[in-house]
């Protein structure tokens, strides 16, 4: 929470208090969820993947797609910036995703250099010690932190002699799985054929072959032409894929836009619940609306928006929405696929931005979390910034970040530590209605009474022989409304 360098003392002796308590509790805490939730975890679980069963993207066309068979894997990164922890960290995340994908995780390596090579994207000696070590684990797949290349991809297997994957191929992986509602599931298709488009390939010179006239009667209407290599071919058909699902979520976008729509001509303020992926978004949304999120200690484990109402303390509604989680380095495909549902946060009123207190790099988080809301449009929006799982944080870390975060609050989800005041924190920066008001409102009015108290910011409220008597601020539209009823009632008396 905001405070003055006086009380930093009683909030680190309350945080250090708060760390120990949730250390006695943790072997014997048993968190409850709700009976959807526990299926759905169990329905997410039995689908994990099995040794020897692997899991391929789609083929939509004859060409051959990668495998995205994670199972036993080796991971590699290339530090060229920033200091020696960034590049442990960066590398930790990495393996968390992978093993989020379902794989087992072998062995890490880091090479330090300037600029990833531009053919194979580590070194060739690096390349040889890393050949060495795939033989070594039985590693069936290389997952590579950064985005590699389609002439670095056919580079690398060439050289290792198994499947190599990099960081976007894997977020991709992920979010395929996690997908649940149809729209989801379009614009993670949509994001996995675009990222593959420029990385298609066959078996041998079979892409390459020459057709057209009368050669390209097996290839039907539409390959008939002066000549059309089989490769053009598999583009086409996965150009005519991609308008497809931008048609497809385009439709199911014009619903999530009229209920937007609808809450702001009603004046109803939107906040956004935004940050890193497993800060703790999903939890803070079940704990202020009991919304029944999923909740899983996993990277991207809520993908669908969510979007549940809210009442302040004074009888004030509001909507708050749970998003995607960001990453750093989110794969541009998945922002332009997703672009319908960041419009949660680009068009909120105000954005609580949750970090996890027990990160190793919370700093990193922020600034990565950050940047994916200025490329959404969203950089200009009021920004809360919840520090979450101060109970098994460094108070230390927490304190540094309250100091560097003007308007931050320190909370935790699991024990209800600092919750009331990211409340009120939430509820005094939402909107303000600007009008303000003094009117007896006619008891046969009392849809206008209720939307006072629900829309705007009652100051006194009292009950006369001819009506209520309400002192508040409200929006232009509800004002013109009571002044009309007030006219009314006013001509009906004389």
């Amino acid at each position: 929470m905001t405070t003055s360098e006086d009380g930093y003392d009683k909030l680190f002796e309350d945080l250090l208090r708060e760390s120990a308590r949730a250390a006695a509790d943790f072997d014997s805490d048993e968190t409850e969820y709700e009976e959807n939730e526990q299926q759905e975890l169990s329905d997410r679980n039995a689908l994990r993947r099995v040794k020897s069963f692997s899991t391929e993207l789609q083929d939509i066309s004859d060409a051959e797609y990668r495998q995205l068979q994670l199972e036993r894997v080796v991971l590699v990164g290339v530090w060229t910036e920033g200091t020696a922890e960034m590049a442990d960290n960066s590398l930790a995340e990495l393996k968390a995703l992978a093993e989020t994908a379902g794989s087992e995780v072998m062995e890490g390596l880091i090479q330090r250099r300037d600029k990833p090579d531009p053919s194979t994207y580590i070194g060739s000696g690096k390349l040889i010690e890393l050949r060495q070590i795939v033989i070594a684990t039985g590693a069936d797949t290389v997952v590579c932190d950064g985005e590699l290349s389609p002439s670095q991809l056919r580079t690398l297997e060439e050289k290792l002699k198994v499947k190599v994957v990099d960081r976007v191929a894997l977020i991709l992986d992920i979010f395929a799985q996690h997908a649940k509602s149809k729209e989801g599931k379009a614009q993670v298709e949509l994001a996995q054929i675009a990222y593959l488009l420029p990385r298609l390939r066959g078996w041998g010179d079979s892409l390459s072959r020459q057709v057209g006239g009368r050669a390209a009667g097996g290839a039907g209407i539409g390959g008939r032409g002066p000549g059309e290599t089989k490769i053009e071919t598999d583009r086409r058909r996965i150009r005519d894929k991609m308008a497809k699902l931008r048609r497809e979520i385009a439709e199911m976008k014009t619903s999530r836009d009229t209920k937007r729509q609808e809450r702001k001509r009603n004046n109803i303020p939107s906040v956004a619940i935004a940050g890193y992926t497993n800060a703790g978004k999903s939890s803070l949304l079940n704990a202020l609306t009991g919304a029944g999120v999923l909740v899983e200690n996993a990277l991207f484990a809520t993908l669908d928006p969510t979007v549940r109402k809210c009442e302040t303390a004074e009888g004030r509604i509001y909507t708050l929405s749970d998003t995607v989680g960001f990453v750093r380095h989110l794969p541009h495909q998945l922002i332009d696929a997703f672009k319908s549902t960041l419009e949660e946060v680009s068009g909120s009123d105000l954005i609580v931005h949750v970090v996890d207190g027990s990160h190793t790099d919370p700093f990193e988080q922020i600034r990565a979390v950050r940047e994916v809301i200025t490329e959404i449009g969203g950089a200009h929006i009021p920004e809360i910034i919840a520090i979450n799982k101060v109970d098994i944080a460094d108070p230390a870390v927490v304190l540094e970040i309250l100091r560097k975060e003007p308007n931050s609050y320190a909370f935790s989800v699991r024990s209800g530590f600092g919750m009331e005041g990211l409340i009120r924190a939430i509820e005094k920066s939402l909107p303000h209605p600007s009008v303000e008001i003094t009117a007896v409102i006619p008891y046969s009015r009392g849809d206008l009474v209720s939307a006072v108290h629900e829309q705007g910011e009652i100051l006194s409220e009292e009950h006369l022989p001819e009506g209520t008597s309400i002192h508040a601020y409200v929006d232009a539209g509800l004002a013109m409304a009571i002044a009309k009823a007030e006219e009314i009632a006013a001509s009906t008396q004389e």
